[in-house]
């Protein structure tokens, strides 16, 4: 089994499991990506995810203009159809959100946080297959949440009752992801993305059992968060994070 088949088999389980989760005001609506984009995501881990790979980069939950649209993690529509060549179609949530419409490949919005993202990824290493040689790009949660107002609800800002069962449920596919691509280096974009992946113990999967191929020293990493919404982002993120980056060892 290849660790896109890994990650692959069991989503239909998952998404089941998702969906029996209950969310109380302020959450309106719920999107589930990884059903109604579900094409374009196999299409990325087949395409991208079929070996292992030294780096995993990890991000929150889909953005209503990235993954939201294209089923891609931080897929801002131009790197995911554009750079990365991503063309299986998205169909529309059961309950769209009357004021978070959900246009595929027709989206007119440009996630800022997956352009500069993939943005980096792309002047570093020119080619898609030159970068995802090497690493991955995922998100711990599949789910996007909204407020009747459209604002969107970032996971950790649920209720604890709410994050515990869905954190339980995105530990297990954050560590089926990790012991299948079994990374060196796990990088949280983020600090939300780094407190998970710690608090999963992805570190200790992510090394193994002893044996061939084994992970001496999995290392857990944090690069800023890309999203306009921080200050710091806005102040020349692509040198922060490829200084940090190179800081970790990373690169």
């Amino acid at each position: 089994m290849t660790p896109a088949d890994a990650l692959l088999a069991p989503l239909d389980s998952w998404n089941e499991r998702l969906d029996r989760l209950r969310f109380a005001d302020p959450v309106s609506a719920v999107y589930n990506p990884h059903r109604y984009a579900r094409g374009p995501w196999e299409q990325y881990l087949r395409r991208f995810g079929a070996d292992r790979r030294r780096v995993l980069f990890l991000g929150m939950n889909p953005g209503p203009w990235g993954m939201a649209q294209t089923g891609i993690p931080f897929g801002e529509v131009h790197a995911a159809a554009g750079w990365m060549g991503l063309d299986a179609p998205v169909d529309t949530p059961p309950s769209p959100h009357p004021k978070r419409p959900v246009e595929g490949w027709d989206c007119p919005r440009s996630e800022v946080s997956g352009r500069r993202l993939w943005g980096l990824f792309a002047d570093r290493f020119g080619t898609p297959e030159r970068f995802f040689a090497d690493h991955l790009v995922l998100n711990y949660c599949p789910l996007v949440f909204m407020a009747e107002s459209g604002r969107n609800i970032t996971p950790d800002k649920l209720p604890a009752a709410e994050r515990e069962a869905l954190f339980t449920i995105c530990d297990e596919m954050l560590l089926t992801a990790v012991r299948a691509y079994r990374p060196a280096f796990l990088v949280g974009i983020g600090a939300f993305a780094r407190r998970r992946l710690e608090a999963s113990g992805a570190a200790d999967v992510a090394a193994g059992p002893e044996g061939a191929a084994r992970v001496e020293h999995a290392r857990v990493v944090q690069i800023l968060h890309p999203s306009p919404a921080s200050p710091a982002a806005n102040r020349g993120w692509t040198e922060q994070a490829e200084r940090q980056l190179r800081d970790a060892g990373v690169w």
